[in-house]
């Protein structure tokens, strides 16, 4: 290759990488499991220190996740009392708290939905939680308040659907209301699952429109995991960037449909051709505020193993979509030259960034290779002899 080629390639992978940030969950370092049970790891973080140490040796070995998603009730059941405990930890650990997740789903109450049920009262309640949450992420400094409701019901005539498209459009919208000026609320959308027969929020037209019905400061969160299989994700990235409603990712894989398999595990293609409508979308002058998120349970893998290669999944892969050439592929794209525009786009894909990528970390003073330096490091061994033996919680089974 062109010596003066590759020497540009090599600067706008380092240009793609200094730019990129995702966001680790802080359930990914819990014990969680599915519906049919869980499996305990001894590495597993039982308290909100342990997860923010987790978060910051991730960080420490990528560069990448300087924020880490909280999860109101699994790790902040008092709420505000919380907040000075968590600047102590944010300090101690070098990451920040992240994200805001309300907990719309776990109670006993939420059976028959949240801000979606008939009842009154526990549209109240839920409403009133939201808001926490908001005032939380104020008192935290937290951009984002990330909305994931289980509500639907299960057989048809048993609900009003029209009914709870209002309920929640008033709910979403006084929830807006609170939202300081920096604040963002992003509404995610799940077509089943609990909910098997209607899911108040099922696809991302629905969130879309309820994010601009409920005001300005609220967009839509694609959860890569929350289609059907076979769906094109991408296309529908496209319309919400298109469209301005494109607010944040939940990135995990999945074979058949929520698994929240680790990224690219499955289908590293999809996240790079989701990566490349971005980086075209900027090419063309647009300008994004895009919240990149992980959201997986690590249920057989370990915990901070697996999320160590997750972020370095993500970074290879954004990369790669930054390294087409969107120029050349416009001009193919506009003469209908398919195969031409095909193997442009695939070529980036099939190169092997991974000697760029760990030029840039050297270079950044990281690590040349995070799993290899995390082995090396004693980090999960010492966590184990810890952790191990001892009554540890659990985070639930997240969606």
């Amino acid at each position: 290759m062109n010596i003066h080629l590759e020497k540009d390639l090599t600067e706008r992978a380092f240009r793609a990488l200094d730019a990129f940030r995702i966001e680790i969950p802080s359930w990914g370092f819990a014990n969680t499991g599915t519906r049919f049970g869980k499996f305990l790891q001894d590495a597993a973080a039982g308290t909100l220190e342990e997860k923010f140490a987790d978060a910051g040796e991730v960080n420490r070995l990528t560069g990448a996740a300087p924020t880490l998603a909280l999860h109101v009730l699994w790790d902040l059941p008092d709420g505000g009392h919380d907040v000075p405990a968590v600047r102590m930890l944010e300090r101690r650990h070098g990451v920040r708290a992240g994200s805001i997740n309300p907990n719309l789903f776990q109670s006993p109450e939420y059976k028959f939905g949240s801000l979606c049920n008939p009842s009154e009262e526990i549209r109240g309640q839920a409403l009133k939680h939201v808001i926490q949450s908001i005032d939380l992420g104020q008192q935290l400094g937290s951009r984002d308040v990330s909305l994931w409701l289980a509500d639907g019901s299960n057989y048809p005539g048993t609900q009003n659907m029209r009914a709870r498209i209002g309920w929640l459009e008033e709910g979403l919208g006084e929830a807006h209301g609170h939202l300081a000026p920096e604040q963002r609320l992003l509404v995610e959308y799940k077509p089943f699952e609990p909910a098997f027969y209607h899911t108040d929020i099922a696809d991302w037209g629905m969130a879309a429109e309820l994010a601009r019905q409920a005001g300005p400061q609220a967009r839509v969160l694609v959860d890569t995991g929350h289609h059907y299989s076979g769906q094109n994700i991408e296309q529908i990235v496209a319309w919400l960037l298109n469209t301005r409603m494109l607010g944040g990712f939940h990135f995990n894989d999945r074979r058949y449909a929520d698994d929240d398999l680790t990224l690219g595990s499955i289908d590293p293609y999809q996240v790079f051709r989701i990566f490349h409508e971005i980086h075209a979308a900027e090419a063309e002058g647009l300008s994004l505020d895009i919240a990149f998120m992980i959201d997986q349970s690590h249920n057989l893998k370990g915990k901070v193993e697996a999320m160590v290669q997750t972020v370095c999944t993500a970074q290879e892969l954004w990369v790669k979509a930054a390294l087409v050439d969107q120029e050349e592929l416009a001009k193919l794209q506009q003469k209908c030259e398919l195969v031409q525009a095909e193997e442009l786009f695939r070529d980036a894909f099939w190169r092997d960034v991974r000697p760029m990528v760990a030029e840039w970390r050297e270079a950044r003073g990281l690590p040349k290779e995070p799993l290899t330096a995390l082995r090396e490091s004693g980090y999960v061994e010492k966590i184990v002899r810890e952790r191990s033996g001892r009554g540890v919680t659990t985070a639930g089974s997240y969606a």
